[in-house]
């Protein structure tokens, strides 16, 4: 795994993003957001659920007048998602902690001006937000809906926003195809020092969208690109926020919580694995320190992979081991392991 790429840091409300602050994860509301109390609902199970960002969209002058109530409701930070009508940003500002537009659809380089100016005066970051299917008609001219267009066009308003004076900002460059997403992001990233927020947008459902990103972000990630992301997924709020939080830990970019190391099915397997699994992953799901626990079904995988995990069950016929650190605690009955192997993690856990 490559450094992670040194950015610039802004903030987003009370949120760092990029320098060497914590990858954020951001999901985004699905009610209309003028209907407030669906909207400050949907805000809190995000927060509830581990986001650290949410954005809101922000189509008409109803949703943008209700954003002053929404903000007096909730503590996330809280991004206006602003497409077409640059006025609905200029009376967003003045109750969100961000601004999102698409250069590919606001307008003239006046009404981007009036926007920036309006940031400018409250110290909001903007996040220019590119996406494939939405160029602006002078790069789909010339380059087709591609990431060099996408870059071109990234980049071109990057230099607008910084002839203003403008530099708080953070960069997405988002197709629904991870290849073209991929490359865009490797090719913008030796050309500035702003924080990138990951995603690839309209990932589908939650198999796909997760099989997307997973390949998407991860390769982002690994090459050490990416301060921000949002998993783009058709179905619950939630799953957003968990697909995106495991995506950041199985990369290695962050290092809290537990990591399951299990064994796939197979006739060698000596006890009901599938559901011993399940329950584990249950039980376990709200520690957040960084840990290896494993759970093998047969002597094959077993004890190699045991030895080298924090806490760990060796099923065998009937019966099993339970070790820690390459230590055996117990040999009990296969119907005993799970609850003495959970309390083996907590345990592990408060000695860390």
């Amino acid at each position: 795994m490559k450094p992670r790429v040194k950015t610039k840091k802004i903030y987003v409300g009370k949120i760092a993003v990029g320098g060497d602050s914590p990858i954020s994860v951001q999901s985004m509301t699905y009610s209309k957001t003028e209907d407030v109390k669906t909207t400050v609902e949907q805000i809190n199970r995000l927060h509830f659920a581990g986001a650290d960002i949410v954005r809101v969209a922000v189509p008409d002058y109803a949703d943008a007048k209700a954003l002053k109530e929404i903000r007096e409701q909730t503590s996330i930070p809280i991004i206006a998602d602003i497409h077409f009508n640059y006025k609905l940003a200029l009376i967003a500002s003045e109750f969100v902690d961000g601004i999102r537009i698409n250069p590919g659809n606001i307008g003239s380089r006046e009404r981007v001006r009036e926007v920036v100016k309006a940031c400018q005066d409250r110290k909001l970051p903007i996040r220019i937000g590119v996406n494939a299917g939405s160029l602006e008609k002078e790069f789909e001219n010339r380059y087709g809906a591609t990431a060099e267009g996408m870059v071109a066009s990234a980049d071109y308003n990057i230099k607008y926003l910084e002839d203003l004076g403008f530099t708080d900002i953070k960069i997405s460059m988002k197709a629904s195809d991870v290849q073209r997403t991929v490359d865009a992001y490797r090719q913008l990233r030796s050309m500035n020092n702003y924080p990138f927020h990951l995603g690839v947008t309209e990932a589908g459902t939650k198999f796909h969208g997760t099989i997307k990103s997973a390949i998407g972000l991860g390769s982002l990630l690994l090459d050490g690109i990416g301060d921000t992301l949002r998993i783009s997924i058709t179905g619950e709020l939630e799953e957003e926020i968990k697909v995106g939080r495991a995506i950041l830990k199985d990369s290695g970019r962050v290092k809290d919580g537990i990591n399951i190391i299990s064994c796939p099915t197979c006739g060698r397997l000596e006890a009901d694995l599938v559901k011993a699994v399940d329950e584990v992953e249950r039980r376990t799901k709200d520690i957040k320190k960084s840990m290896n626990i494993s759970v093998m079904g047969c002597v094959v995988n077993a004890i190699g992979e045991a030895k080298h995990s924090d806490v760990a069950i060796a099923y065998g016929k009937g019966k099993g081991l339970i070790m820690v650190k390459g230590e055996v605690v117990a040999n009990l009955d296969e119907h005993n392991l799970v609850d003495r192997f959970i309390e083996e993690v907590y345990k592990f856990e408060e000695s860390k």
